[in-house]
């Protein structure tokens, strides 16, 4: 999945929102290029405070603190050569609950890690979200780095939208005053095994009702289309960034093909069980934004010419994948 992580200059790494879906992943990723590589004397710290976490990292390699990581005193710590910014809440529904939270996290966590950057000359990767785009005109799909966005600064998501568009704007004054290694990173639709059953999500609800004997529920029509990438192929693209990625650079990982609607997920999910599925279309609960954008898909292009990214597992096998690995689990 991930070969030759060039380590050997970051002994020191700390991660925050560790044991989140991607912050295990990656991890474990991690972990194993580098032992492989026969990489010694590295270390990973990581740093969460376990609201939204299924399980927490085991790992007899990783130093786990479990904390808040508003207020945390990062001065106190040794110094790191790699801080990797993963903490947040991705889910609508969790981010509309804890809206300040969500805010201090994304933006005020950032800055005390970049000050820390200044001060330890640490590389720095911030994960931004592909949310940030708000919901291109048909003219910026597929969306590219250098698309602006179209956000409200006042709405449901803007707690999250905003905050991350912040991130990435401190991001860019530590770059370019302060000559601090950042990356930015654009997730786009992820998913696979590790995902929590209560995420809210398309994926996890889908399969969260279906093993539960219930029609599965599709907000508004079903035609808001998305494309999925499966986490070994973000992984994949994430470890790219984090070694090769050049300065100061934003880069979308996700994938490119195919793009579906909510029903078209639906469908390829009755074909990978090999039952049609019931499904209802519902309007938006009270819990979830209503203004989810109608289309979402990245454009690969940087990632794939710089850093040689492509993505490999199909929906089909990715959704096939998640599935058996999750259904026991998502039982209530």
């Amino acid at each position: 999945m991930v070969k030759h992580l060039f380590f050997n200059l970051l002994k020191r790494i700390l991660i925050t929102g560790i044991n989140g879906f991607l912050g295990r992943h990656l991890v474990d990723a991690l972990i194993k290029d580098l032992d492989k590589n026969y990489y010694q004397g590295y270390s990973i710290v990581g740093i969460d405070n376990g609201i939204t976490s299924v399980d927490k990292i085991k790992n007899q390699k990783v130093t786990l603190v479990e904390a808040n990581l508003i207020g945390f005193p990062f001065d106190s710590l040794e110094k790191f050569d790699l801080i990797i910014h993963m903490a947040g809440l991705a889910s609508p529904v969790h981010y509309m609950k804890s809206p300040l939270e969500t805010i201090d996290v994304h933006t005020v966590v950032t800055r005390s890690l970049l000050e820390m950057c200044r001060v330890w000359g640490s590389k720095f990767i911030f994960f931004s979200s592909s949310e940030i785009y708000g919901d291109p005109p048909s003219s910026y799909i597929p969306t590219t780095e250098e698309f602006k966005g179209y956000v409200s600064c006042q709405g449901p998501r803007s707690c999250y939208d905003e905050s991350k568009r912040l991130g990435e704007t401190l991001c860019y004054i530590y770059n370019k005053y302060y000559n601090i290694h950042t990356n930015i990173i654009r997730p786009f639709n992820i998913y696979g095994p590790g995902m929590s059953k209560y995420d809210f999500r398309m994926i996890p609800n889908m399969i969260r009702n279906y093993v539960n004997n219930r029609p599965i529920e599709v907000f508004s029509n079903g035609r808001q289309t998305r494309t999925y990438c499966y986490f070994t192929d973000a992984i994949d693209g994430i470890c790219k960034v984090i070694n090769r990625g050049r300065s100061g650079e934003t880069y979308n990982i996700g994938n490119d093909n195919p793009e579906l609607s909510a029903l078209d997920l639906v469908d390829i999910f009755s074909s990978v069980i090999g039952k049609k599925v019931n499904y209802n279309l519902v309007d938006y609960p009270n819990s979830y934004p209503q203004d989810e954008p109608s289309r979402r898909l990245p454009s690969l292009q940087k990632i794939k010419s710089e850093l040689s990214y492509e993505p490999k597992i199909s929906i089909h096998e990715g959704l096939h994948n998640t599935y058996e690995l999750v259904k026991n689990d998502f039982k209530d």
